[in-house]
């Protein structure tokens, strides 16, 4: 089989490459990245080297480009059946499609009010009503995930599955943003931050040095 190279944006920034990256980690599947820093004089012209809708992330898998976050991980659940990347029932399969799409769609306010910026000192902002409408939908989302398929372990559906990946990114800025939640909220976030992926990426994270003003909110 062909190596698989995934290219990302900054690590920092990039919510949308931590999704894949985080699917392809947790499943254990090896693949080459390559990181393009956002926003910089250059950037258009790096992306466009690998992806003709310039934007990360890309996955390259021999002759095969293959863009778009959710696109790239059903991709990788067709390559790799064994890895269960969607949970196994058609019900817990059919639930976990309907919030990845919610959020691949949705929480504009939430997302538009608190960019992921992992390096950001953790404090709070002000926040609207429409950032809190998001926040208290998110939490009754994986509430009734847990609630329903979650008992074989500690994410959403049991197993870390890309419903998991789709929303590591909000983890961080319920995180970063201080955001109140509950209990059961804060308890997946930490099963979500704890992982050795996660915590790789972070890594990486705190060590670029590239600065994307549009989400340094402060």
């Amino acid at each position: 089989m062909s190596a698989l190279h995934l290219v990302i944006g900054n690590k920092n920034y990039s919510s949308w490459s931590l999704r894949p990256w985080m699917a392809l980690s947790m499943a254990g599947i090896p693949f080459q990245e390559t990181v393009i820093p956002l926003d910089t004089p250059d950037t258009a012209a790096q992306i466009a080297e690998h992806s003709g809708a310039g934007r990360v992330p890309v996955l390259h898998h021999g002759r095969l480009a293959i863009w778009e976050s959710l696109a790239i991980m059903e991709y990788l659940a067709e390559l790799f059946p064994e890895k269960n990347l969607w949970p196994k029932t058609i019900a817990a399969r059919a639930m976990a499609r309907s919030v990845a799409n919610e959020m691949h769609a949705g929480f504009s306010a939430l997302r538009n009010a608190c960019p992921m910026n992992i390096r950001r000192p953790k404090k709070p902002v002000p926040f609207s009503a429409a950032v809190l409408k998001d926040v208290a939908r998110i939490e009754g989302l994986w509430r009734d995930c847990r609630t329903k398929f979650g008992k074989g372990g500690k994410f959403l559906f049991g197993k870390f599955s890309i419903a998991d990946a789709m929303y590591a990114p909000v983890v961080t800025r319920l995180d970063t943003f201080v955001i109140p939640v509950a209990d059961d909220t804060r308890s997946y976030m930490g099963a979500v931050m704890n992982t050795a992926a996660f915590q790789s990426w972070r890594e990486a994270a705190l060590k670029e040095t590239w600065i994307v003003p549009a989400d340094e909110v402060d």
